[in-house]
This record gives structure tokens, C-alpha cells and sequence, in this order.
């Protein structure tokens, strides 16, 4: 204990004082912090945005659902490939040199599908510039993650300000189906229009409001892949770990989403902004929960370790329990229990990879992680839908049974008391 003070002493833990330095830290970086985490909300939203408009471009333009599911698919697709590549050039260029022309891709990318939609009526066309946003998008989003670390010295600040960047990722999932059916419903193109606008408020936030730490002595091609090679080495269990978690909880969180979604429209007859407000219950919960995960987190990794655990026993639970109701309202509050697990273990995952891994690797490591995380995004829709083909009750026991493997991964795989 110090004794501190000015008028009147007082008495100070350092964890008092800690806590004092890690909000002052990232009060000062407040608006860089703010910037950053805009890029998750605007690629979340340039993405899940357009799931309500699907239906309405088949119309529209005249086309299958095959086609329109593309749209989606092909971002996924494309970004899954070349995150790495964004990870890699970032570790040899600055996380703010990749960041930045990504962002501008991005729009360039909205432009065309918002053009193609309005002017020319072209699903092709609009095909063309979703592959430029997954293109963009694979350098923007992977890359905040490892620019978070080298932004703060202190794990503490890392921990709440990934909190805040997850925090922003879910709200982009919890305002996009309102968002896009309410644009939608004034014209049916709106949300296309909308994606550069967001990217370009996005992009002069970056140039004028963040700044990134400069790479020191980049390493060329031979030691990026010496060095990897030996980070997998050393932490392959536990980097293994965090990448399968990461992905199923992303495959668990698209996959009851999609049911939820299905249920509500062919069981209730309930859609548009009406369907919005509810799938935000439990994205709320997750939003919620990850921004108060990150404010407690601290910089002990059996403490994250021991959080991932707490949440995914919450979603095996809630998710099984699930199985046994039928009503339209226990079901959404025991969505709203998962969401809060799911919410609890990503930022959690998010800190072990950022604090876990030397600045010179980060960004390739973190690359990985982000991928796998996009594989989970884009295979739980597509499973979900074909587990809907048999009795309701397997797709949740199919979904809990994956929790409890992520929690014999996460005890079994994670092991920071051993280093």
C-alpha cells in the first residue's frame, strides 16, 4: 500500500493504481479506439446488411435463390482466402498501410454493386463488386485485432479495448437485419447505397484519428515463413485451441441466428423490421456481454481461460435446454443465454491471440484466427439449413455437443499455467 494524496492522505492498492494507468491510457487513445472500432461495425453491416434485401433481388432482378445466396458466399469465400496475405503485409507494412487501402476497396467494391443495383439492373455486375468487398474486407477487419496490441503496452488496456472492437462487430450483427429491412422497404438498393458511405466515414477516421506504430526492420519473405513455422511450433496447442473455439463459436452463433430467422418467418409469419427487432435479443445479449467481458478482463491468461470456460458452458446449456421448449419466448431467453456465453468467450479468445504472440508475428497469427472465424460465419447457415430437414431437437443436441467439445478443446488444449 502507498500512501498518496494531496490535502488529505489517502491510502492507494496498486491495483487501484493500475486501474487508474489502464483508464488513462486508453482515455488518451479514446477517439483512436472509436476509429478503430468503426472498421468491425461497417463490415459487419456491409455484409449481414443484405440478408432482408435477398428475397426482394430475386424479384427484383429475376434471379434464383442460388444466385442470391453468391452474394454472400463469394465475400466469405474471397476474404477467407486472402486474410493471411492482409496479416502477412501488415506484419512487413503497418497495420494502418493495409488497413486503409482495404477500406478504400471496400467502397470502390459498394460502389459498383450500389451502381449495378440502381443504374443497370446487372446481378453480375453486383456479383463484381461484392468480390471487391470481400477482397477489402480481408485486410480491414483481421488487421484491428493485431493493431490493438501494438497500440497499448499495458495487457490490461488490450483486454478492454478488444472488448470494445467486439463490442462494435456485434452491434453491426444487431442493427443490420433492422437496418437493411428498413432501408429496403423505402428502396430495395438502399443498402448497397449505403456500404461506401459507411466505409468512406470509416476511412478519414482511420487517416486523421489512429496511429499506427511503424514496423521496425520487416522481415522479408523466407524469415516471415521461418518465423511462423516457428510460433506454430512452439504454441501450437493452444493457438489450435483458440482457432477451433473461435470458429465453432461463430458457427454456433450463425447457426441458431438462421434457425431463429427460419422459425420466426415460416412458424409466426413474422419478418421484415418485426424479425430484426427480435433476432436483436439475443445479439444484444452478446453485444452486451462483450463489452463488459472487456472491461474486467485482465492480463492473467488463466483468467481468460477460466471466462471461455464459463461461456461455453453457458451455451451448452442454454442451447440443449433449448431442445426441451417449444415456446416461441423461452427459446429467444435461452438464445439471450447463449448470446451472453458467446459474448463472454470471443473477446476472451481475442486477447489470448493479441497478447499471446510477439508484435513481429501478430498479424499473420491473428489472420489465421480470423479466418477461421469467417469459416464459421459462412458453413453455420448452410449445415443449420440442412439439420432443419430432420427433427428440430438434433440441431440442438448437433450444436450443444460442439460446445461441450469446445470446452474439452478449451480445458485440454489451453493450458496458460504450464506456458
Amino acid at each position: 500500500m502507498d500512501v498518496t494524496g494531496t490535502l488529505w492522505e489517502k491510502y492507494e492498492s496498486d491495483d487501484e493504481k493500475k486501474k487508474k494507468k489502464r483508464n488513462r491510457e486508453i482515455a488518451e487513445k479514446r477517439w483512436a479506439i472509436f476509429s478503430i472500432a468503426s472498421i468491425p461495425l461497417v463490415m459487419t453491416l456491409g455484409n449481414s446488411m443484405l440478408i432482408p434485401v435477398l428475397p426482394i433481388m430475386e424479384r427484383e432482378l429475376n434471379i434464383s435463390p442460388f444466385q442470391t445466396s453468391l452474394l454472400i458466399t463469394v465475400y466469405s469465400i474471397v476474404a477467407i482466402i486472402l486474410i493471411p496475405i492482409a496479416g502477412y503485409l501488415s506484419d512487413k507494412w503497418s497495420r494502418k498501410k493495409v488497413i486503409i487501402p482495404s477500406l478504400i476497396i471496400t467502397g470502390i467494391g459498394g460502389l459498383i454493386s450500389a451502381l449495378a443495383a440502381w443504374y443497370l439492373q446487372s446481378f453480375w455486375l453486383i456479383l463484381v463488386g461484392r468480390i471487391l468487398q470481400g477482397l477489402g474486407a480481408a485486410g480491414a477487419f483481421p488487421i484491428v485485432l493485431p493493431l490493438v496490441g501494438d497500440m497499448f503496452r499495458k495487457p490490461e488496456s488490450v483486454s478492454t479495448s478488444l472488448g470494445i472492437v467486439e463490442t462494435a462487430n456485434t452491434l453491426g450483427k444487431v442493427l443490420s437485419p433492422i437496418a437493411g429491412a428498413f432501408l429496403a422497404s423505402i428502396v430495395w438498393y438502399l443498402p448497397f447505397v449505403s456500404i461506401p458511405i459507411f466505409c468512406f466515414i470509416s476511412l478519414l477516421m482511420m487517416i486523421f484519428l489512429v496511429k499506427s506504430p511503424n514496423v521496425k526492420d520487416p522481415p522479408n519473405f523466407k524469415q516471415f515463413l521461418t518465423e511462423t513455422k516457428k510460433t506454430f511450433k512452439y504454441n501450437s496447442r493452444w493457438l489450435n485451441s483458440v482457432f477451433f473455439i473461435g470458429g465453432m463459436l461463430m458457427f454456433i452463433l450463425f447457426g441458431f441466428l438462421f434457425f431463429l430467422s427460419s422459425r420466426l418467418e415460416m412458424e409466426y409469419g413474422i419478418n421484415g423490421v418485426g424479425k430484426g427487432l427480435i433476432l436483436a435479443i439475443p445479439l444484444g445479449s452478446l453485444c452486451l456481454s462483450s463489452y463488459i467481458t472487456g472491461k474486467l478482463l485482465k492480463d492473467s491468461k488463466k483468467v481468460m481461460k477460466r471466462w471461455t470456460l464459463v461461456g461455453l458452458f453457458l451455451i451448452a446449456g442454454s442451447i440443449c435446454a433449448i431442445s426441451f421448449f417449444h415456446n416461441l419466448w423461452i427459446n429467444i431467453g435461452l438464445f439471450f443465454v447463449s448470446g451472453i456465453g458467446i459474448g463472454v468467450g470471443l473477446p476472451c479468445l481475442d486477447a489470448l491471440i493479441t497478447e499471446g504472440i510477439e508484435d513481429a508475428s501478430r498479424g499473420t497469427i491473428s489472420s489465421f484466427y480470423s479466418s477461421m472465424r469467417f469459416i464459421g460465419v459462412a458453413l453455420g447457415p448452410p449445415i443449420t439449413a440442412i439439420l432443419l430437414k430432420y427433427p428440430e431437437r438434433w440441431t440442438f443436441y448437433i450444436l450443444s455437443a460442439m460446445s461441450v467439445i469446445c470446452i474439452l478443446v478449451c480445458m485440454i488444449g489451453i493450458r496458460p499455467e504450464k506456458n
